[in-house]
């Protein structure tokens, strides 16, 4: 039959019966060779089915291997959309990535490594590390990070290693920044732009082994003390790079080691003044107040003699 030129009511719909429990492969007819073609298609689809329910997929421009991908040096400005769900290690190092959508790592449970060094990064969305509760290493080094706000590490309380250095435009440390960070051994904060960090931000970090601050131009004034107090009670715990902390300021102790300056360095710090003493300087300004009137007057009287006996001994020449 010209099936262009058939009826529609004719036309027979194909389908696949699959077979009932009671009948056996021999009772069915044979089908006859697959054709090559719906051969291919079939083991595409099939592929392709098994690859979307296992999560393996691997990211165009990057290479995949046992739960890890490597996406570095790849010129990429923006991140990869989709990874595999198993991804543990993930390297995003020396791209050009500028920002990382919110909720980037929601689906990523398994993610244990992730390194993003030598981006563009300015900052990061709040709760980006939300679901990434099983996160140990992070490397934030050399991008262009302004601040560390105190959402910044949101539940991600496995974190081991944090490496914020080698980002110059880095001036302030939120006091709250680590907080929830019991687990955290290494942080690196150096050649950033710190002028000053917060006592606060460091405290609530029981395991801190190894704290990485040099490179900064620290402001080494009064408001300083209360770290590098905190600091020196526990430099035999924790590993600083002490020779690497100078001060920048104020000038009387620029270009000092951070960790030389010690209670006398700050001794300016603690002077008080007694009632007695407001007294005295009150007594002594108002002495100086009246003394320079008096010798302005006198300096008045003595000008005024002086134009006179001028103008006298003129009249008495002429």
């Amino acid at each position: 039959m010209n099936i262009a030129s058939a009826p529609v009511g004719s036309l027979q719909t194909c389908c696949c019966q699959l077979p009932k429990m009671g009948d056996t492969w021999s009772q069915l007819p044979w089908p006859g060779p697959p054709h090559p073609a719906m051969l291919l298609v079939s083991l595409l689809l099939a592929a392709g089915v098994m690859r979307s329910d296992a999560g393996t997929s691997c990211p165009v421009l990057c290479t995949c291997h046992n739960q890890v991908v490597d996406c570095s040096s790849q010129r990429l400005f923006s991140v990869p959309p989709d990874l595999p769900m198993d991804t543990r290690n993930l390297s995003l190092a020396h791209n050009r990535i500028a920002t990382v959508p919110p909720g980037y790592l929601t689906c990523y449970m398994e993610l244990r490594v992730l390194d993003l060094r030598n981006n563009s990064l300015t900052e990061l969305p709040p709760g980006l590390f939300l679901h990434a509760k099983r996160l140990a290493h992070l490397d934030l080094s050399y991008n262009n990070l302004s601040h560390v706000p105190a959402d910044m590490f949101q539940e991600a309380h496995g974190l081991v290693h944090i490496d914020l250095s080698h980002n110059p435009w880095l001036r302030r440390v939120h006091p709250q920044a680590f907080q929830g960070l019991v687990q955290l051994r290494d942080l690196d904060l150096s050649y950033g732009g710190l002028a000053f960090l917060s006592l606060e931000a460091l405290e609530g970090l029981p395991g801190l082994v190894t704290l990485q601050i040099g490179g900064n131009p620290w402001v080494c004034g009064c408001t300083m003390e209360p770290l590098l107090k905190w600091l020196r009670n526990r430099i035999q715990r924790c590993t600083a790079d002490s020779q690497l902390a100078e001060c920048r300021g104020p000038p009387e102790v620029e270009g000092a080691p951070l960790f030389s300056l010690t209670e006398e360095s700050f001794k300016a710090c603690h002077l008080t003044l007694t009632l007695d003493d407001y007294l005295f300087i009150a007594f002594v300004g108002f002495v100086v107040s009246i003394a320079s009137v008096a010798t302005n007057f006198l300096l008045g009287i003595t000008a005024n003699c002086c134009h006179r006996w001028s103008k006298a001994s003129e009249e008495e020449e002429i």
